[in-house]
């Protein structure tokens, strides 16, 4: 993720269209590693669930079962922000392919006739003054 924080000032197109694409990828790829945290928390949940309820079948000290079922507990509230943060990854994934395909679609046609020409164009702005 620390080559996403890192900004270098190249307001290219194609610069922008990597940038867009290395960030949707990266929120591709960590909604797949949240899933995968999110299942093992959940199944540790259970099985913390499960093993509070051996404990007290066992008959042990009640503070024993009382400390397994706050991990439970615990972990499962852990899973919701997690599923949340999913959620949120999801989003911004598909914002940034979005915005890819959008950015594409405005300014895809000018990168390549400023790219085609022998002399060089002026810089955004140039005209406005």
């Amino acid at each position: 993720m620390s080559d996403l924080a890192h900004t270098d000032g190249d307001n290219h197109f194609k610069a922008v269209q990597q940038k867009l694409k290395a960030l949707g990828k990266a929120m591709d790829s960590s909604k797949l590693e949240l899933e995968a945290l999110l299942r093992g928390m959940r199944l540790n949940a259970e099985r913390a669930e499960g093993l509070a309820n051996d404990i007290a079948n066992a008959d042990l000290d009640a503070k024993f079962v009382e400390m397994t079922n706050q991990v439970s507990l615990a972990l499962g509230g852990a899973a919701v922000e997690v599923r949340r943060l999913h959620e949120s990854a999801e989003e911004v994934a598909g914002l940034a392919h979005d915005t890819q395909r959008r950015h594409a679609r405005l300014y895809e046609a000018l990168d390549t006739i400023r790219s085609g020409r022998r002399e060089r164009t002026p810089k955004p702005g140039f005209f406005a003054h």
